[in-house]
């Protein structure tokens, strides 16, 4: 084969393959955008049926947490006697029914917002408990009582909760 034959094969075929390659890299990005841009529309329909849903379950949880917090237990659940122990058993109870009653919620909210969930119940279990070990506390009456002043001292721990899902709940919105 003479030179002019080759020339002639490669200024056929080199304008070819440039455009073929410039075919296949637009095809490649078109195709690229398309995938994204139907990721992006199942992910922001998922978004649209999922927003509801953990919603909900933060509303769950302030609900949780303001019938947990002691003054609305101490409220809500009278003691049966006058056995400091029988009733701060009875408050953890119904603290510990509660909790489990909410604890499918989890999936919907975050993993630190979950934490502060249930660090505000053991820190409410716990004042019941240290509050009803005291010596100088005898009958039930006394221990809501001491309850109810701990908690002038201090912030419930149910209200930090509460600030927290607030916060949290503003940068989902």
């Amino acid at each position: 084969m003479d030179t002019s034959k080759i020339i002639e094969i490669v200024s056929y075929t080199l304008p070819s393959l440039i455009t073929g390659g410039v075919a296949y890299f637009f095809f490649t990005s078109y195709f690229k955008d398309q995938q994204n841009t139907r990721r992006w529309l199942l992910l922001k329909e998922n978004q649209k049926e999922s927003l509801p849903l953990r919603l909900q379950a933060y509303e769950r949880m302030v609900l949780f947490l303001e019938r947990i917090h002691p003054a609305q237990l101490l409220l809500r659940i009278a003691p049966p006697t006058e056995d400091k122990n029988d009733y701060a058993t009875l408050l953890i109870h119904a603290i510990q029914t509660e909790f489990e009653h909410n604890l499918s919620q989890q999936i919907y909210i975050t993993n630190e917002c979950w934490d502060v969930i249930n660090k505000s119940k053991t820190t409410t279990v716990q004042l019941i408990r240290k509050t009803s070990i005291n010596p100088e506390i005898a009958t039930a009456s006394q221990l809501r009582e001491a309850v109810l002043r701990e908690l002038t001292q201090m912030e419930a721990p149910t209200s930090v909760a509460i600030s927290f899902i607030k916060e949290e709940l503003k940068s989902i919105l």
